[in-house]
Parts: C-alpha cells; sequence; structure tokens
C-alpha cells in the first residue's frame, strides 16, 4: 500500500469513528430532552437551551474528527 492509499484510509477512519460518538451522543442527548419535556412541559425552554449547549460541544468533536482527516489527506 502507498502512502496516499494510507493516508485516505486513515482520514475515512477518523471521520469514521470521530462521527460515532457524537451521533450516539446526540441521539441520547435528544431523545432525553424529549422525555424531559413531556415530563415537566413548563421547563421546555430551560431544557432545550441546555440541550442545543449540550448538541453544540457533542458536534465540535466531529468537526475535530473531520479537521484531523483534513490533516491526514491534504498535509505533507
Amino acid at each position: 500500500m502507498d502512502i496516499e492509499a494510507a493516508r485516505v484510509l486513515a482520514a475515512g477512519f477518523a471521520i469514521g469513528i470521530g462521527a460515532i460518538g457524537p451521533g450516539l451522543a446526540v441521539g441520547n442527548m435528544v431523545g432525553k430532552a424529549v422525555e424531559g419535556i413531556a415530563r415537566q412541559p413548563e421547563a421546555a425552554g430551560r431544557i432545550q437551551t441546555a440541550m442545543f449547549i449540550g448538541i453544540a460541544f457533542a458536534e465540535a468533536i466531529a468537526l475535530y474528527a473531520l479537521v484531523i482527516a483534513f490533516l491526514l489527506i491534504f498535509a505533507v
């Protein structure tokens, strides 16, 4: 395997594995937020705010994995 193929393969693994955790986290977060809103509809605003902040942090991890994938592909 040449170095270019290894770079592309490593980049694919980096973004693939790096997206699994945030995907599971966001799914779990939204599910629990909907459950919390169903139990206490009057707290919907606070729950949604906390949920969106948590989603932003989880998605930042996926963006870091994307940056690493780009570095693996385009860095010389």
